[in-house]
Protein backbone atom coordinates (compact mmCIF):
# COMPACT_ATOMS: atom_id res chain seq x y z
CA UNK A 1 0.00 0.00 0.00
CA UNK A 2 0.96 3.67 -0.44
CA UNK A 3 0.47 6.14 1.76
CA UNK A 4 0.41 9.39 0.65
CA UNK A 5 1.50 11.23 4.14
CA UNK A 6 2.30 10.61 7.58
CA UNK A 7 2.14 12.75 10.31
CA UNK A 8 3.87 12.79 13.57
CA UNK A 9 2.08 13.96 16.95
CA UNK A 10 4.02 14.38 19.76
CA UNK A 11 6.89 12.49 18.53
CA UNK A 12 4.98 9.37 17.75
CA UNK A 13 3.73 8.72 13.89
CA UNK A 14 -0.35 8.01 13.70
CA UNK A 15 -0.29 5.00 13.30
CA UNK A 16 -2.95 3.40 10.28
CA UNK A 17 -5.57 0.89 10.63
CA UNK A 18 -5.65 -2.64 9.33
CA UNK A 19 -5.32 -2.29 5.54
CA UNK A 20 -8.04 -2.56 3.37
CA UNK A 21 -8.43 -3.55 -0.25
CA UNK A 22 -9.71 -0.19 -1.42
CA UNK A 23 -7.16 1.93 0.09
CA UNK A 24 -6.82 4.46 2.53
CA UNK A 25 -8.36 8.10 3.86
CA UNK A 26 -5.86 10.23 5.34
CA UNK A 27 -7.74 13.17 7.20
CA UNK A 28 -5.91 16.08 8.34
CA UNK A 29 -6.70 17.90 11.28
CA UNK A 30 -5.09 21.53 11.40
CA UNK A 31 -3.76 23.46 14.13
CA UNK A 32 -5.90 26.78 14.78
CA UNK A 33 -4.37 29.76 16.22
CA UNK A 34 -7.65 30.59 17.93
CA UNK A 35 -8.13 32.10 21.61
CA UNK A 36 -10.82 29.30 22.55
CA UNK A 37 -10.38 26.01 20.51
CA UNK A 38 -12.87 23.03 20.79
CA UNK A 39 -11.92 19.79 18.58
CA UNK A 40 -14.35 19.44 16.06
CA UNK A 41 -16.98 16.94 15.59
CA UNK A 42 -16.15 15.11 12.01
CA UNK A 43 -18.03 12.79 9.64
CA UNK A 44 -16.84 10.41 7.00
CA UNK A 45 -18.86 9.06 4.61
CA UNK A 46 -19.30 7.75 0.98
CA UNK A 47 -22.03 8.00 -1.95
CA UNK A 48 -22.28 6.34 -5.37
CA UNK A 49 -21.89 9.58 -8.00
CA UNK A 50 -25.25 7.49 -9.56
CA UNK A 51 -26.73 7.77 -6.81
CA UNK A 52 -28.18 5.28 -3.72
CA UNK A 53 -27.85 5.65 -0.06
CA UNK A 54 -24.87 7.42 1.86
CA UNK A 55 -22.47 5.19 3.80
CA UNK A 56 -20.92 6.55 7.15
CA UNK A 57 -17.05 5.45 7.67
CA UNK A 58 -16.37 7.61 11.13
CA UNK A 59 -17.96 9.88 13.22
CA UNK A 60 -16.05 11.64 15.30
CA UNK A 61 -18.00 13.37 18.06
CA UNK A 62 -17.78 13.66 21.87
CA UNK A 63 -19.00 9.97 22.94
CA UNK A 64 -18.37 10.70 26.90
CA UNK A 65 -20.68 13.67 26.84
CA UNK A 66 -23.95 12.30 28.96
CA UNK A 67 -27.05 14.02 31.05
CA UNK A 68 -29.20 17.00 29.68
CA UNK A 69 -27.22 17.77 26.98
CA UNK A 70 -25.48 14.83 25.57
CA UNK A 71 -22.16 14.57 22.89
CA UNK A 72 -25.19 13.86 19.92
CA UNK A 73 -27.17 16.89 20.88
CA UNK A 74 -24.61 18.95 18.00
CA UNK A 75 -24.44 15.70 15.57
CA UNK A 76 -26.80 18.16 13.31
CA UNK A 77 -24.03 20.96 12.88
CA UNK A 78 -22.71 17.91 10.67
CA UNK A 79 -25.50 19.78 8.28
CA UNK A 80 -24.65 18.15 4.99
CA UNK A 81 -23.88 14.35 6.72
CA UNK A 82 -27.28 15.05 8.55
CA UNK A 83 -29.22 15.18 5.98
CA UNK A 84 -27.66 12.68 3.78
CA UNK A 85 -28.57 9.96 6.58
CA UNK A 86 -26.95 11.16 9.87
CA UNK A 87 -30.41 11.35 11.55
CA UNK A 88 -31.13 7.75 11.07
CA UNK A 89 -28.22 6.46 12.28
CA UNK A 90 -28.16 4.72 15.60
CA UNK A 91 -25.64 6.04 17.82
CA UNK A 92 -23.31 5.20 18.78
CA UNK A 93 -22.39 3.16 15.66
CA UNK A 94 -20.33 -0.13 16.58
CA UNK A 95 -17.18 0.28 14.36
CA UNK A 96 -17.77 3.92 12.98
CA UNK A 97 -18.32 6.13 16.43
CA UNK A 98 -15.52 7.82 18.19
CA UNK A 99 -14.01 10.31 20.21
CA UNK A 100 -13.07 13.76 19.03
CA UNK A 101 -9.33 13.81 17.84
CA UNK A 102 -6.78 16.31 18.40
CA UNK A 103 -4.95 18.69 15.37
CA UNK A 104 -3.08 15.93 13.18
CA UNK A 105 -3.47 13.57 10.27
CA UNK A 106 -5.39 10.32 11.26
CA UNK A 107 -5.64 7.44 8.58
CA UNK A 108 -9.00 5.31 7.84
CA UNK A 109 -9.14 2.26 5.81
CA UNK A 110 -11.57 1.57 3.36
CA UNK A 111 -13.83 -0.75 3.67
CA UNK A 112 -12.93 -4.06 1.67
CA UNK A 113 -16.63 -4.66 0.72
CA UNK A 114 -16.92 -1.09 -1.22
CA UNK A 115 -18.03 -2.17 -4.90
CA UNK A 116 -16.45 -1.24 -7.57
CA UNK A 117 -17.31 2.26 -9.06
CA UNK A 118 -17.49 5.99 -8.68
CA UNK A 119 -18.27 7.67 -5.42
CA UNK A 120 -18.01 11.14 -3.69
CA UNK A 121 -15.87 10.84 -0.56
CA UNK A 122 -17.27 13.23 1.50
CA UNK A 123 -15.69 14.90 4.96
CA UNK A 124 -17.50 17.24 6.96
CA UNK A 125 -15.68 19.37 10.20
CA UNK A 126 -17.77 21.73 12.41
CA UNK A 127 -16.24 22.72 15.21
CA UNK A 128 -17.82 24.31 18.57
CA UNK A 129 -17.16 28.45 18.77
CA UNK A 130 -15.96 27.92 15.10
CA UNK A 131 -17.07 27.05 11.51
CA UNK A 132 -18.01 24.20 9.36
CA UNK A 133 -16.34 22.77 6.24
CA UNK A 134 -16.93 19.88 4.02
CA UNK A 135 -14.41 18.44 1.59
CA UNK A 136 -15.40 16.80 -1.58
CA UNK A 137 -12.83 13.67 -3.56
CA UNK A 138 -14.09 11.76 -6.56
CA UNK A 139 -13.11 8.27 -5.18
CA UNK A 140 -12.77 5.50 -7.55
CA UNK A 141 -12.64 2.05 -6.28
CA UNK A 142 -10.32 -0.02 -6.78
CA UNK A 143 -8.83 3.29 -5.07
CA UNK A 144 -6.95 5.37 -7.11
CA UNK A 145 -4.94 8.39 -5.31
CA UNK A 146 -6.83 11.45 -5.06
CA UNK A 147 -6.87 14.52 -2.68
CA UNK A 148 -8.50 17.38 -1.98
CA UNK A 149 -7.91 19.88 0.57
CA UNK A 150 -9.73 22.54 3.16
CA UNK A 151 -9.32 25.98 4.14
CA UNK A 152 -10.17 26.35 8.08
CA UNK A 153 -11.38 23.44 9.95
CA UNK A 154 -10.15 20.66 7.44
CA UNK A 155 -6.64 20.09 6.18
CA UNK A 156 -5.94 17.93 3.32
CA UNK A 157 -7.82 14.84 2.42
CA UNK A 158 -5.97 12.03 0.98
CA UNK A 159 -6.73 8.44 -0.76
CA UNK A 160 -4.28 6.02 -0.94
CA UNK A 161 -4.27 3.92 -3.20
CA UNK A 162 -3.52 0.38 -2.64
Amino acid sequence: MRILSLAVLGGATVAAGPASAAGTIDITIPRLAVAEYHRPYVAIWVEPTTGGPARTLALWYDVRKAGAEPGTKWLADLRAWWRKGGRSLSLPADGVSGATRAPGTYHIPLPADLRPGQYTLNVEAARETGGRELVQVPLAVPARAARAGGSHELGAVTVAAR
